[in-house]
């Protein structure tokens, strides 16, 4: 019996009976007719969590250390549209999606399995961790997710599932697998780096309470987020994901969101986080990503730069109570980087989900993490650096000797049994890992009632007082660069001749001939045009902005949308440039030029620009160089995953511009190329930052505050 009164718990059972006890409700999980320990929500997670290690068997222990992505039975991915709820199907993969080389499809030997049907997957491998790739409403979701806990109550013992999700609350242009899954079904706030411009920790926790309502009631329970790497190098293309360049602002960022979704403790409220990439995926090999073989090497050119700028970030995360923590795929280089470990040790140049002294000594030892570590996906198989020669079993075991306990990405349990028949994993270390994930399955309220309301879930995705807030923090992200001749805001004050005769500048080129911008004639009414640069479906997303524009501009008699830059007396220019993390390519250089590469039209830019007053924003997914496009723009806006009607509000001064820049903008290509991969920007010398011709130097923490 428990030793003290706990408040009574709601239990709900689909396909299990209830158990009456002291006047309270119980799960009779086992079937058995009896109220067993791990069905007593009165006792300790501990006490809770030991029994039922001693009822599962060795297939269950191993099927619920596997975290794989799972569909909807009529997903698009897996193209039944007549299917049910759940899925019956199941792929395997031959050769890495990541790969660039042929080096890397040799490491699917034998073929390795993507996902499987629902009764398969959950009856037969027991696995109870599953990644969301759909993109749903919250209704149909909840109702999928009912069904799949529906399913694993009926099974031996009950077990629910954890269902987990890549951020889905951000306004973002690069929707790719494993990064960021879905967007626009739930409240959608500024992109990552936009949290950081508004430089507010207590919004960023805000955020988070709010999305986690609406994720748990939807049914997800578990977040593989957020980012606590910084941008050391400007050229990753997982930057966008981060909190900045900035280790302080970043700690504080990321602990607050972990706060957030995950409240003062793990509960029956809470969204249990993944903190990500350990010991931190900014010092990229000339920005290449280690999903990659050509990107695997991860160097430390900087004394120290491990302990000053990277750590802190995750112990933040820790200190905010964390649930997991991933490490990244890379593997160190001791020729390339300078002393980081105490006592000048050297890096064990493995992959860090096989690197014992990071995951042991430093994470557990030094920064005092007690949660578990999730391995990113496919470790085992696709990027296993630094062990390529070992068969799959070997990988298991190295890799939970190192300090993993849980693995994404992979959803066949037959390597890993392989590893404990072959004594490479033992009983013991089955346990230890398992206790983790059932300990958060306890946590979170999942045996007790693992079901949603789906009405409740679509009116969460779809409460305005959420939009609103989120409306507020996309105005605050916005960072206004540049504002020359007082040209912001945009009113009807502002018509007509924006560049005066005496005020005229010397066209700004690249490569078109000098001479000078044309005068227009006045107008009592702005007519604005606007028009799009991005790397894909430019005509769509220009139609879509444009759509967006007019709607934000509303009845506004002041500003007219025109379809033509004859007619206009101003112009809006939003460069979206393009940069994937599947454009990482071998023997490629990667650059942060906006040129024809990103998707960008540099020469129609400045010609635009030179033609008529201009305002220029840029999407600093990465920080994009400005030197061939900003000089001839009459106003600079930052945006970072920003809405249109939030840009609209500032460009019309209905917001006053307070956003600060998450990182700093390179001056350069040559300064880029220069840059030490490990350090942020700020660090750098003299010259590393973008200045304009106003003298505004683009480090971290710039942004005018006023008009």
């Amino acid at each position: 019996m428990p030793s003290k009164k706990v408040a009574p718990r709601r239990v709900t059972a689909r396909s299990k009976s209830v158990i009456e006890s002291d006047g309270l409700t119980f799960k009779d999980l086992n079937a058995n007719g009896v109220l067993d320990p791990y069905e007593d929500w009165r006792l300790p997670t501990e006490e809770r969590v030991s029994d039922l290690l001693g009822r599962m068997t060795v297939a269950e222990k191993v099927g619920i250390l596997l975290i794989t992505s799972h569909y909807m039975g009529a997903s698009g991915i897996i193209g039944d549209p007549d299917q049910g709820l759940l899925n019956a199907h199941e792929k395997w993969s031959t050769e890495n999606i990541w790969a660039t080389d042929s080096s890397s499809t040799r490491f699917f030997d034998p073929p390795v399995l993507d996902y499987v049907g629902s009764e398969k997957a959950i009856r037969e491998l027991c696995l109870r961790y599953f990644i969301i790739r759909d993109n749903p409403t919250s209704y149909d979701l909840a109702t999928w997710v009912n069904a799949l806990q529906e399913l694993a109550e009926s099974t031996r013992l009950g077990i629910p599932v954890v269902m987990v999700s890549n951020p889905r609350n951000h306004l973002s242009d690069t929707k790719i697998f494993g990064v960021a899954e879905t967007a626009d079904q739930m409240s959608q706030w500024p992109g990552e780096l936009g949290l950081a411009a508004t430089q507010d920790p207590d919004l960023v926790e805000e955020f988070g309470r709010l999305s986690a309502a609406q994720w748990r009631s939807a049914g997800i329970t578990k977040g593989y987020m957020y980012m606590a790497d910084i941008v050391t190098d400007p050229r990753w293309s997982r930057a966008e994901g981060t909190f900045g360049e900035n280790t302080e602002l970043a700690a504080q960022m990321v602990a607050a969101v972990t706060r957030g979704f995950q409240g003062p403790r793990l509960g029956e409220h809470s969204v249990s986080l993944t903190t990500k990439h350990f010991p931190g995926g900014g010092p990229r090999d000339r920005g290449h990503d280690p999903h990659f073989h050509h990107g695997r090497y991860q160097p430390y050119p900087t004394p120290g730069s491990l302990y000053r700028y990277h750590l802190p970030v995750f112990q933040a995360a820790i200190d905010a109570g964390t649930t997991s923590v991933m490490p990244y795929y890379a593997t160190t280089t001791n020729a390339r980087s300078a002393p980081q470990l105490h006592g000048d040790r050297p890096f064990a140049e493995v992959g860090f989900g096989y690197d014992r002294y990071l995951l042991t000594d430093v994470l557990r030892g030094e920064l005092g993490f007690t949660g578990y570590v999730n391995s990113d996906t496919g470790i085992t198989t696709g990027m296993p650096w630094g062990v390529e020669s070992l068969t799959r079993p070997e990988r298991f075991g190295l890799a939970i000797e190192a300090g993993i306990n849980a693995f994404s990405g992979d959803g066949n349990p037959e390597p890993l049994l392989d590893a404990v028949a072959q004594g490479l994993v033992s009983d013991a270390d089955l346990d230890r890992c398992a206790r983790y994930l059932l300990t958060e399955m306890f946590d979170l309220g999942l045996f007790e009632d693992p079901y949603v309301d789906p009405d409740e879930a679509q009116a969460r995705a779809e409460d305005m007082s959420i939009a609103a807030l989120a409306a507020q923090a996309h105005r605050r992200s916005l960072v206004l660069l540049r504002n020359d001749k007082e040209l912001l805001p945009l009113t009807a004050d502002a018509g007509g001749d924006g560049r005066g005769t005496s005020g005229e500048r010397d066209r700004v080129t690249t490569g078109t001939p000098a001479g000078h911008a044309p005068r227009l004639p006045a107008a009592r009414t702005v007519r604005l045009y606007v028009e799009v640069f991005t790397g894909k479906d430019k005509d769509a997303e220009n139609a879509r902005i444009v759509g967006e524009v007019r709607d934000a501009l509303g009845t506004d008699p002041t500003i007219e949308v025109v379809t033509t830059l004859d007619d206009a007396t101003h112009v809006l220019l939003w460069v979206r440039p393009a940069m994937s993390l599947l454009d990482d390519r071998a023997g490629h250089e990667l650059s942060i030029v906006l040129d024809q590469e990103t998707g960008i039209d540099a020469y129609r830019v400045v010609e635009i620009e030179n033609a008529v007053p201009t305002i220029l924003a840029v999407n600093f997914t990465n920080p994009w160089l400005l030197d061939r496009v900003a000089p001839a723009a009459d106003a600079v806006i930052g945006t970072f995953g920003t809405s249109t009607a939030a840009m609209i509000d500032l460009v019309r001064g209905l917001v006053t511009p307070t956003g600060k820049l998450p990182y700093a903008i390179p001056a350069s290509e040559e300064a880029v190329r220069a840059k030490a991969s490990d350090i942020p920007g700020a660090a750098e010398p003299e010259g590393y930052a973008y200045v304009d011709h106003a003298g505004g130097e683009y480090r971290f923490g710039y942004g005018l505050e006023d008009f």
